[in-house]
């Protein structure tokens, strides 16, 4: 027997699959949200230094001639964090603090033109940053929009606090995603994977023992794809237990019936010799009843010959070859015994020039039946014709008798009760079928009336 596979553990099982996506996709959707945030934080903390240049110049505006000593001026620049501080009237007036000796510029930036993807990139531009810039920094006034203000920082003190503000955020984005991971796991564990394993370990249960009715698997009261899926492998798994009790009767029923009609061939076969010797009696009551009495016995040996024959053939074993199917069709008419006034009955308008790859033999022994059959039910003319569709090969054979009764229809294809005629086991068109579907094709009727009988016939293409 094949060892049962184990469920994997916890490392390699879908919880931790779907716990670690979770966790990845929530970190992804906190990128996505950090990135215009630290956009907006940087564009926050150049707003409040540019509004603390503001406040040191309106010390200058306080005086009656716009200047400061030196001394106040170093503590504007040194509270404001700025080496120059310019404010821009609207009526064109300036007002300046600077310092004495002021550092170069490296970058100006004028926050009145700063866009959405701009502020974005400012801010990775800056946390990207290995040393301190000189940043220029333009922006409207807090109190007068239309006047401008202007100043000159270090960019390490806003890299600094960038910096924690990200670390704040990262902090913050592990705990989010360690909770929604958690209520996911927890959500699709209960939903998907509880129910998922049952149903695997209840199939493999189901494998080791099909017919073991105590490993049903349980009713469910849910009504989504799950619970569809449960009801519907329970139900196949009650259907395909019933089948397999089924056919095991059958199989333990065949032995039986196999070994009956061995030991009443044998019985019939003794039988068979006394008709022999009573048909040479000279008697003429005995020679009027002794070719009834020969006949049924012939045809007892001959239905418990083609029964112990079905019984013991196992599935087709298809040995498949390239050959002409109209010379395939000429030998079974040639095989044929069935003449009618000396002329041929079977008449073959199958293409010379179509090549089939199917089992000769076997293919040979399913036109054989239905030609003789079509033969023995009384028609005096059997065609067979053949054409290409859709890769496929498609054969019919169709007769001139008198039809089949709709009992026989009804069970056509079935063994022992598809017979047409009496006397018939019915096996022929049983054994075609299966013959067919062993080359991958079918045999179906295609119609019966009073004017005859047509087999329809097909198969993959060569």
């Amino acid at each position: 027997m094949t060892a049962r596979p184990r469920m994997p553990n916890l490392l390699r099982s879908l919880s931790a699959r779907l716990l670690a996506l979770t966790v990845i996709f929530v970190m992804l959707s906190e990128v996505l949200i950090f990135a215009p945030s630290a956009g907006r934080f940087r564009l926050g903390y150049l707003e409040q230094r540019t509004a603390e240049g503001y406040l040191a110049v309106l010390a200058l505006m306080a005086t009656p001639n716009n200047m400061v000593s030196k001394e106040l001026e170093r503590e504007l620049l040194t509270s404001a964090g700025a080496y120059i501080v310019a404010f821009t009237r609207p009526d064109g007036v300036k007002l300046m603090l600077e310092a004495e000796m002021p550092p170069k510029v490296d970058a100006s930036y004028d926050l009145r033109q700063r866009g959405f993807f701009m502020l974005i990139g400012d801010a990775f531009d800056t946390l990207l940053q290995r040393e301190n810039r000189i940043l220029r920094i333009i922006g409207p006034s807090p109190m007068h929009p239309q006047a401008i203000v202007e100043i000159v920082i270090d960019e390490a003190p806003m890299r600094r606090e960038l910096i924690d503000y990200s670390g704040r955020v990262l902090a913050l984005s592990i705990v989010i995603s360690l909770i929604t991971a958690t209520f996911v796991y927890v959500s699709l564990q209960w939903l998907m994977v509880r129910p998922m394993r049952r149903l695997t370990e209840s199939m493999m249960a189901f494998r080791e023992d099909p017919e073991d009715a105590s490993r049903m698997l349980p009713a469910s009261s849910r009504t989504d794809e799950i619970g569809v899926a449960q009801h519907e492998l329970a139900d196949m798994q009650a259907k395909l237990r019933a089948s397999l009790q089924q056919k095991t009767r059958l199989a333990a029923l065949g032995q039986a019936v196999t070994k009956i009609n061995h030991d009443l061939r044998n019985i019939l076969t003794t039988a068979q010799l006394v008709g022999d010797r009573l048909a040479g009696s000279e008697n003429p009551e005995v020679k009027r009843l002794a070719p009834t009495l020969v006949a049924a016995i012939d045809r007892a040996i001959d239905l418990c010959s083609k029964t112990l024959t079905f019984a013991r053939e196992g599935p087709p074993d298809v040995k498949r070859q390239r050959f002409a199917l109209r010379a395939l069709i000429d030998e079974v008419a040639a095989a044929l015994p069935a003449q009618v006034n000396g002329t041929r009955v079977l008449f073959n308008e199958t293409p010379a020039e179509m090549q089939i790859d199917a089992d000769r033999d076997q293919l040979f022994r399913v036109f054989a039946n239905l030609a003789q059959n079509a033969a023995q039910a009384g028609a005096t003319r059997i065609d067979v014709t053949a054409h290409a569709a859709n890769g496929r090969i498609v054969i019919e054979v169709a007769d001139n008798g008198p039809g089949l009764p709709p009992r026989a229809r009804e069970k056509l294809f079935q063994p022992f009760s598809g017979s047409a005629r009496p006397g018939g086991t019915g096996l022929g068109l049983a054994i075609a079928r299966d013959l067919m579907h062993a080359h991958g094709g079918n045999i179906r009727l295609s119609r019966s009336t009073g004017a005859g009988t047509v087999f329809e016939l097909d198969l993959p293409a060569a």
